[in-house]
C-alpha cells in the first residue's frame, strides 16, 4: 500500500478498488481522475431550407389580424360586464334574504303579541255577564225553531245577501 500526501499535510491511505467492465482499477483519494477523450469535431448539420411562402405563412400565423383583436376585446368586455352584473345580483339576493329574515322575525313577534293579547282578552270575558246584558238590557231572546234559515254554500266561507230573506 502506498501513502498519499494531502495538501493539508496529513498522510493516510487513499486507495479504493472500482470495477469497470470487469477490469480492476485503483483510484487515488477522493479526487477521481478525469478520462481523457479525443477532441470532438464540430458536426455540421444542414437544415433543410424553407421557402419564402412557408416563411410568410409562419409569420402571418404568429400575427393577429384586426378582426380577431376586436372579437377578443368584445368578448372580454362582455365577460367583465356579465361578472359585474352577477356580483350585483348576488349582493342584491343576499340583501333581500336578510330583509326577509328581518320581516319574518317581526311577523313572529307580532303573532306572539296578538296571541297573548287574544288569550288575555278571552280569559277576562265573562260570558254569563254578556248573556245577562243581551237578554235583560237589550231584549234579546233565543231563536225559535222556525226562525233559523240555513244556506249551503260550497265555494267560500260566507254568504252574500243580495235581497231580503222572505218571511214565512
Amino acid at each position: 500500500m502506498a501513502r498519499v500526501e494531502n495538501r493539508g499535510g496529513s498522510v493516510r491511505n487513499q486507495y479504493r478498488r472500482t470495477e469497470n467492465r470487469g477490469v480492476s482499477a485503483y483510484v487515488d483519494g477522493s479526487a477521481v481522475r478525469k478520462l481523457q477523450t479525443a477532441p470532438r469535431e464540430e458536426q455540421t448539420r444542414k437544415t433543410p431550407s424553407t421557402s419564402q411562402a412557408t416563411k410568410k405563412n409562419r409569420e402571418r400565423a404568429l400575427q393577429m389580424n384586426m378582426g380577431y383583436v376586436l372579437f377578443l376585446t368584445a368578448a372580454a368586455i362582455i365577460m367583465v360586464f356579465m361578472c359585474v352584473n352577477y356580483l350585483k345580483l348576488q349582493s342584491k339576493s343576499i340583501k333581500l334574504g336578510k330583509e326577509v329574515t328581518a320581516l319574518e322575525t317581526t311577523l313572529d313577534a307580532a303573532r306572539l303579541e296578538n296571541d297573548s293579547d287574544y288569550n288575555r282578552i278571552m280569559t277576562n270575558i265573562d260570558m254569563e255577564h254578556v248573556k245577562d246584558v243581551a237578554m235583560n238590557k237589550l231584549g234579546m231572546i233565543y231563536a225559535k225553531k222556525g226562525q233559523i234559515v240555513t244556506y249551503s254554500q260550497k265555494d267560500s266561507d260566507y254568504v252574500r245577501q243580495y235581497q231580503e230573506v222572505p218571511e214565512e
